[in-house]
Parts: structure tokens; C-alpha cells; sequence
């Protein structure tokens, strides 16, 4: 039997002001489905959270205010729960450092390299739960079934 790991997580990055929530939270949910440590053998993953900005858009500009900088960037953050069918002997450090890797990999595809990599951090379920604003986004992976024949195309090769 495959041990399987849930892993309550804390996804941070700066992304562009006019960024898409639910396409930045698809990134993410894409990028875990096949995880890939540095050593051994590829393993699946799933993605449930939500994402949402953790600061307020600038101000518009007005008299006496001068426009926001287009290239100013926000910051984004999404909370949800990593699902991993990892290999035997795999801890939770070990799958969150695979998905460090695939988040990081994901945005710098997505939006290009923004200064600092994204930060992947464990938390607690409960933070989860209660921090998760009710305005926040679903991050919705590519359709379920063509995610599942690309896994396992991945896990073959």
C-alpha cells in the first residue's frame, strides 16, 4: 500500500497587479499532480485550497496622488491541503520540499522570475480552516480526468 500524506499548506508570492487568482491557484493545483524528488521515482499529488491577495490593491491615482507603479507587485498567498501518494520512507519535509520545487517551477512558468521564489511552508490544519478568507478563491486544477492520464503517462516515463 501506497502511504498517502495530508499536509495543511501555506503557498506565499509576490505576483503582478493584475494577476488572475483562479488561473495563480490552477498553477499551482497543476503543479503538484506528478511530484518529482531529486532522487527515486516520480509520485502524485493533489492540490485543495484557496487563493486570495494578502495585501490591498494600490489606490487609484488621484489629486494630490500619483499612479501606482505598473510593475508593483502584490502579494498572493494560498491555504489548502497537499495530498501525496509519496514513496515508502517519505516524510512530510521530503514531499514539501518536492512541491517547493514544482510551485516554484510553476510561477516562474506562469509569470516569470519575480526576485523571490514562492515560500511553501507547512501549518496547521486548523490555520487552514480559520484563516482561509471567505472571499478566496478555489484552486481548481485542469479537468480531473485529463490530469490523471497525464500522471500516469509521467509516472511511466
Amino acid at each position: 500500500m501506497i502511504p498517502t500524506l495530508i499536509i495543511p499548506i501555506l503557498v506565499t508570492t509576490d505576483l503582478p497587479p493584475d494577476a488572475d487568482l483562479a488561473l495563480f491557484g490552477r498553477h499551482l493545483a497543476d503543479a503538484v499532480t506528478v511530484l518529482r524528488p531529486s532522487s527515486g521515482p516520480a509520485y502524485l499529488g493533489r492540490l485543495e485550497g484557496r487563493a486570495f491577495w494578502l495585501d490591498r490593491p494600490a489606490p487609484p491615482a488621484g489629486p494630490g496622488r500619483p499612479a501606482p507603479a505598473a510593475e508593483q507587485l502584490r502579494f498572493a498567498a494560498l491555504l489548502g491541503f497537499l495530498t501525496a501518494a509519496a514513496p515508502s520512507g517519505a516524510s512530510a519535509r521530503d514531499v514539501l520540499a518536492d512541491a517547493r520545487a514544482a510551485v516554484t517551477a510553476a510561477v516562474a512558468a506562469g509569470y516569470g522570475h519575480l526576485g523571490s521564489p514562492p515560500a511553501v511552508l507547512a501549518i496547521g490544519a486548523q490555520d487552514v480552516r480559520e484563516r482561509t478568507p471567505h472571499g478566496a478563491v478555489p484552486a481548481v486544477a485542469t479537468d480531473p480526468a485529463l490530469r490523471r492520464v497525464r500522471a500516469a503517462h509521467m509516472l511511466a516515463g
